[in-house]
């Protein structure tokens, strides 16, 4: 079994044949990934060696400190946390290895067709039909919230196959190439000036079989482990201590003492306190994630990073008084990331309003909740043994 100490000497061999000062990122990045040193609890020749997921910090540790490139996360976040585990748990040998390498380095940017102007907080009520023509799939609809629709090549995608079945059963999972012939991709302006999501319109686009993942029918299950690890990836991502939203807030308190109020002293203590409990929470989520996939605690990280964010961008705002009005830039841009903490205060206060939409609604994730991790008597329901076409709409 692959130990600390090998991995520590397998990324210093890295280092020595590849010189981060004198090696092009994206060829430093392929040469990771080929030394399984990407993701290392991923299959060897796949980015990894079938380490424990535990390890990956000393890999992590030995390449930063030696100033090596990282694949820039946030850029290609859908495809690293949400896309790569779908593929790997559910995809064939031929798109493992067509797929994961080229996402892993950020060569190829990733976007998700999921939600639907119908179909948000109840995704399996989803409208967007994929027909069978010989050995592809015609698809026809329209998809809606999509991040980085603008920049992606690969989409996973799901689309009703069976309109006959319940809702959660007529449903299939398909990865969709972006330049096809047939996507179109709209910006939405958002409440921040910007058009960081998109719509994008299907009409009679083309998807191979060989683009399926999973067996038909069973792209609701598939889904499930793309939505598990998105609610992961979006609530459970590591942070030091005073990272995330809370820290811009801390500075301004201790550099401005003229802003302070008793009452103010009083709730950025509470959120300090549950901010660091969320971080605390975050990391050992992480370490249950080296026993296997995410589960539905996940959802609970995700309640708690949306409510946290909107409180504490909240609390800025009314600590900057007058300052707190301004809002710096409101150019019509397409942007290739969300950044919270390098913006202004208003920019963090306005785009924190979509933390409890985006990656499942708080609504829906209470549910999930109650039901899943608490063992909770679910939520009357009753369009679960009928078929999608009869429902009403």
């Amino acid at each position: 079994m692959t130990d600390a100490a090998e991995l520590r000497t397998r990324t210093r061999e890295l280092l020595a044949a590849h010189p981060p000062a004198d090696t092009a990122p994206l060829d430093f990045l392929k040469a990771r990934f080929d030394a399984g040193l990407a993701w290392v609890h991923y299959p060897v020749g796949l980015g990894g060696l079938a380490a424990p997921r535990s390890l990956q910090p000393v890999v992590d540790a030995e390449l930063a400190a030696a100033g090596a490139p990282d694949n820039d996360p946030r850029r290609i976040g859908i495809g690293l946390g949400m896309a790569a585990p779908t593929v790997l748990t559910y995809g064939t040998e031929e798109q493992k290895r067509r797929f994961l390498r080229p996402l892993w380095v950020g060569e190829e940017v990733w976007c998700q067709l999921f939600s639907e102007p119908g179909a948000g907080s109840d995704l399996a009520a989803l409208g967007t039909r994929a027909g069978r023509d010989g050995d592809d799939w015609v698809v026809d609809g329209q998809k809606v919230w999509t991040s980085s629709a603008h920049l992606a090549r690969w989409a996973i995608l799901i689309a009703r196959t069976d309109p006959g079945l319940p809702k959660h059963q007529g449903i299939s999972y398909f990865i969709c190439d972006m330049t096809d012939p047939g996507v179109e991709v709209r910006p939405l302006r958002q409440i921040t000036g910007e058009a960081e999501f998109n719509e994008v319109f299907l009409t009679g686009v083309r998807i191979p079989d060989a683009h399926r993942l999973g067996e038909i029918g069973a792209g609701w299950k598939v889904a499930q482990t793309t939505l598990m690890n998105e609610r992961v990836s979006i609530g459970g991502m590591r942070i030091p201590r005073e990272g995330g939203m809370i820290g811009p807030v801390a500075r301004t308190w201790r550099e401005r003492p003229e802003l302070r109020t008793h009452d103010l002293h009083q709730r950025l203590l509470t959120l300090w306190v549950e901010a660091e409990v969320a971080r605390l929470t975050g990391e050992r989520l992480r370490q249950q994630l080296v026993a296997g996939q995410p589960g539905p605690e996940g959802s609970g990280m995700k309640l708690a990073f949306a409510r946290l964010n909107q409180e504490i961008s909240g609390l800025e705002v009314e600590l900057l008084g007058s300052d707190g009005l301004l809002y710096s830039d409101w150019t019509m841009r397409r942007p290739e990331l969300v950044d919270f903490t390098g913006r202004d205060a208003g920019y963090r206060y306005l785009r924190s309003k979509g933390n409890s939409i985006e990656g499942g609604t708080s609504e829906v994730l209470l549910n999930i909740v109650a039901e899943r991790v608490l063992g909770l008597p679910a939520e009357p329901r009753n369009d679960k043994d009928v078929a999608w076409k009869d429902l009403a709409r």
